[in-house]
């Protein structure tokens, strides 16, 4: 079977960088949707004279927010429909909690769920100092907001998201990523994704 794996979770708690270990392993199509997504948005906030890093602000919710997922949502169908594995990383908060929206892509795939395994890793921490300090760390210029706002921002490093989808709960994983990622863990993230 294909795999579609979503590495979701708040900032910082190393979303992408757990997808990408097990990317090392696991043969896919590797959609983040800030790469895909991120130079356009950044381009029609400066354009409307807002910072250009705010992905929280009501005009980018109202006018960008779904453009990038969306985008990403049809790349991930077009790689479905020619065979490959992908890993979807980004929160996806709204999306997960729309019953109809895992059915939509697969069905887009020309795909069924029988083609099509989809699990949920939900990458979070222990405390959020260690969020703050890998947010720090990461050193890009869109995290110059949350940390300029880091008491506004939404912080809990340890939020398991609401999930509506039809999927067994085993196909929903929660990775406590605090600490040093090492080996063993990538390994069993491997397990459970290609079982």
């Amino acid at each position: 079977m294909q795999k579609l794996v979503f590495f979701v979770g708040v900032a910082g708690t190393g979303k992408t960088t757990v997808a990408e270990r097990v990317a090392d392993q696991i043969p896919c199509a590797f959609l983040d949707r800030d790469t895909v997504g991120g130079r356009f948005v950044e381009r029609f906030l400066e354009m409307n004279d807002l910072d250009p890093n705010d992905r929280d602000s009501d005009f980018y919710k109202k006018h960008l927010r779904d453009l990038e997922y969306d985008t990403t949502k049809d790349i991930c169908i077009e790689n479905l429909r020619v065979g490959q594995n992908v890993f979807m990383i980004s929160p996806f908060t709204a999306e997960l909690k729309n019953k109809e929206w895992i059915d939509e892509v697969v069905e887009a795939s020309g795909k069924t769920k029988e083609d099509i395994d989809v699990k949920v890793v939900v990458v979070t921490l222990e405390d959020i100092e260690q969020q703050r300090k890998r947010i720090e760390e990461r050193g890009t210029e869109r995290d110059t907001w949350k940390l300029d706002n880091w008491d506004s921002y939404e912080t809990r490093v340890d939020f398991v998201p609401t999930i509506n989808w039809d999927i067994s709960e085993d196909h929903v994983h929660i990775f406590d990523n605090s600490g040093e990622l090492t080996e063993e863990k990538v390994q069993d993230l491997v397990k459970y994704i290609s079982q």
